[in-house]
């Protein structure tokens, strides 16, 4: 299978640089011996190649070179993919390159809004799930954040600094497909978390919206339609811009955290002018727990995984780390300073909203009555607000309410840069997404359309959204805590890993109580799950002939293989499948070739191998190296996908020499269609086919396409 046109058809592109004239550098004319190996006196010369000093920097990107002409778009794909890049891996979402870093505590608000948000329906949420025992059940959350989760992330920020999260710490830790494989699975999970973020925050706000003294009865049934137009704009806003988020942050977290602080102040100055509450409070709570206090703490610590959405926000808070400012930081090296503003993020908001969900949890338990909590009742999912309008009156009820629900549809926003900062850098990168997952617009849309959808699903209910997000939170939670413990025991850090590992295991308990208990939470995540693997699988299909190589770059030695091969007016290639790499192969395989495939006897070759690498990897920087084995020139590329790597080498030196070449293959053996799914898998199969079938889908010129011969 060959392309019979002449080699110079089109006029060159980028050619490799004339070799210098100094003496002892000149123009040489080399013959090939027989069987293609490198003559005996040129060997003695490798210190003197004539490769031009700035042959590397002038090599192009395959992308530049091989990517097929831009598609004439419609004025709303060109909106819609406005500020794409074509720069495969390049997009890092909208955490990912900061062009202004701030200060940590300004970033912390950034994650706060997702975090301390949680204010707004936890205690409610927390007192349906414990009764009066939710402040115990509350304190044993409270140790777990500050013992369990705190450590666990600020290890996560240690080594994940570039906001990749803890899903990046456990792609690098579990290679190949099984490793992708996992990273799908905890993406679905990623988005079932943020997801639910969106929707539930949402859905809190319009409550808390609804509810206000202030606003017409009529309102009343209008929860489900304000929260879908909460979702809306939150999605027009992204549609639009998001560039200053940390500015408005800063303030909503603020406002928010004082006038939560005022609620909390005037409920303990309540509870204190009333000792009968706690009196009360102390005979329920023994009666829940059996009549001791161990049954008590044995309740707590069955109920307290129910908790878990005080958990939320560890995530987010390592994703937004670019944004920080690190005066020391020095291109190449470790960030540290980011890293330690990174830490000191983490623990304050850790802290801060530890003792904000002691606080409300006491205060609310002992202050509003057990029937107000349930569905229905005045303070279901807005306990804190209840306080608010109940005893410092409906003006500082009605701010506490216009605060509240505007840091909550913030967190909507928070867990939106959230999924737009994750899913750039994975899918698209394993070529489980189409091309347009790189911009923003696209995106948006998607889960938007996604909010909406589960929001009608749960008709808008906190209660019923919140063991999907607990979910979400824990599965996320447990994975960092895994990631972090297989981290330290490769550093033979002993202690660590003891310690990570418990943590990994109260975590893991926590997760399975609460999909035993809500089992809905993971029936939603494992939906997420399918679609995303479903969708990721199609699109690796789809693109499974689209070129692969970000870059292609050649040594020097590469080069000067090309430059005497160029001097014959043609470039004979010979696709080797690495095996014992002997003598007798490369002489064996040359001499088949130069037969079966009419090579001209004297003309030189050049045997190309790809070294197969992970071949779960869809975007690979290729680097080739110019090698002589046994008297032989060999061009030698580690890949994981062997036809497509063959492919970009190819179209890279027609576009250094100007020469179109030419590859020799043999015909494969095997079944087809087995051949075909090795292809899919692990980057082999049928070579020859699809290496001329990249280059066509690639190359629409058949005059500058590599030529292709099988024997």
């Amino acid at each position: 299978m060959s392309d019979p046109k002449d080699l110079r058809a089109a006029p060159p592109r980028g050619p490799l640089p004339a070799p210098d004239t100094a003496p002892g550098h000149g123009h040489r004319s080399h013959e090939a011996d027989g069987d293609g190996r490198h003559p005996a006196h040129e060997l003695g010369h490798r210190a003197g190649l004539s490769v031009h000093p700035d042959s590397l920097a002038e090599q192009r990107a395959v992308p530049d070179v091989c990517a097929p002409e831009p598609q004439q778009r419609g004025r709303f794909g060109r909106w819609a993919l406005d500020g794409l890049t074509d720069s495969a891996g390049a997009h890092q979402g909208p955490h990912g390159k900061a062009a202004h870093t701030n200060h940590w505590l300004r970033v912390m608000c950034l994650t706060g809004v997702d975090y301390f948000s949680s204010l707004g329906y936890q205690p409610a949420i927390a007192f349906l799930a414990a009764g009066f025992v939710s402040p115990i059940a509350t304190l044993v959350l409270v140790a777990l954040t500050l013992f369990g989760a705190l450590p666990v992330y600020r290890r996560v920020a240690s080594e994940s600094y570039r906001g990749e999260g803890s899903i990046a710490m456990l792609e690098r830790l579990l290679p190949w497909w099984g490793g992708k494989l996992f990273v799908l699975a905890l993406l679905g999970f990623a988005g079932t978390a943020f997801i639910i973020t969106i929707t539930l925050s949402a859905a809190d706000a319009a409550e808390h919206a609804v509810s206000n003294p202030l606003v017409p009865k009529s309102f009343a049934g209008a929860h489900l339609w304000v929260t879908l137009l909460l979702i809306l704009l939150l999605g027009a806003v992204f549609l639009r811009g998001f560039n200053e988020a940390i500015g408005i942050a800063v303030v909503l977290v603020a406002v928010y955290l004082v006038l939560n602080a005022i609620v909390v102040i005037d409920g303990f100055v309540l509870v204190l002018q009333q000792p009968a509450l706690f009196t009360d409070w102390g005979r329920a709570l023994l009666a829940q727990g059996g009549g001791n206090i161990f049954g008590v703490i044995g309740v707590a610590l069955l109920v307290f995984p129910q908790l878990a959405l005080g958990l939320s926000g560890f995530e987010t808070g390592v994703t937004v780390i670019p944004q920080i400012r690190g005066d020391a930081d020095r291109p190449g090296q470790r960030p540290e300073a980011r890293i330690r503003g990174a830490k000191r993020l983490l623990t304050t908001a850790a802290t801060t909203m530890s003792l904000f969900l002691i606080a409300s949890s006491l205060v609310t338990t002992l202050l509003i009555p057990p029937r107000e909590f349930q569905p229905g009742g005045a303070a279901n999912g807005r306990a804190l607000a209840y306080l608010a309008h109940e005893h410092l009156g409906p003006i500082f009820g009605t701010a506490y309410d216009a605060s509240t629900i505007a840091i909550l549809w913030f967190a909507g926003a928070s867990a939106m840069a959230g999924l737009l900062n994750i899913v750039p850098r994975y899918l698209p990168r394993y070529g489980m997404a189409p091309t347009w997952a790189r911009a923003v617009r696209p995106l948006v849309i998607v889960f938007t359309v996604i909010a909406v959808l589960v929001t009608l699903a749960f008709n808008a209910s906190v209660d019923a959204q919140g063991g999907a997000y607990a979910t979400g939170v824990l599965m996320l939670i447990t994975s960092a805590a895994t990631a972090v413990t297989l981290s330290a025991r490769r550093k033979r850090q002993w202690k660590r890993t003891v310690g990570f590992g418990v943590v990994a295991l109260i975590l893991a308990y926590t997760l399975v109580v609460n999909i035993v208990q809500r089992p809905d939470g993971v029936r939603i995540s494992l939906l997420f799950i399918l679609g995303i693997l479903v969708v990721s699988f199609l699109s690796r299909i789809r693109r499974s002939f689209q070129m692969r190589a970000t870059s292609v770059l050649f040594d020097d030695a590469a080069l000067e293989f090309l430059r005497e091969a160029e001097d014959y007016g043609a470039i004979h290639l010979v696709a080797n499948e690495p095996g014992a790499r002997d003598e007798e192969e490369y002489r064996t395989k040359a001499r088949d070739e130069r037969r079966d495939s009419n090579i001209p006897g004297r003309a030189s070759i050049i045997f190309l191998e790809v070294t197969k690498a992970d071949s779960s990897d869809f975007e690979e920087d290729l680097e080739v190296r110019g090698i002589i084995r046994h008297g032989f020139r060999v061009l030698e590329v580690a890949s994981g996908n062997v036809p497509n790597t063959l492919a970009a080498v190819l179209l890279q030196i027609r576009n250094i020499t100007g020469v179109v070449p030419h590859i020799y293959f043999e015909w494969t053996e095997g079944n087809p269609v087995s051949n075909m799914f090795r292809f899919l898998v692990s980057g082999e199969g049928e070579v020859a086919p699809v290496t001329r079938e990249v280059l066509r889908e690639t190359e629409p010129d058949v005059r500058r396409r590599p030529m292709v011969h099988v024997s």
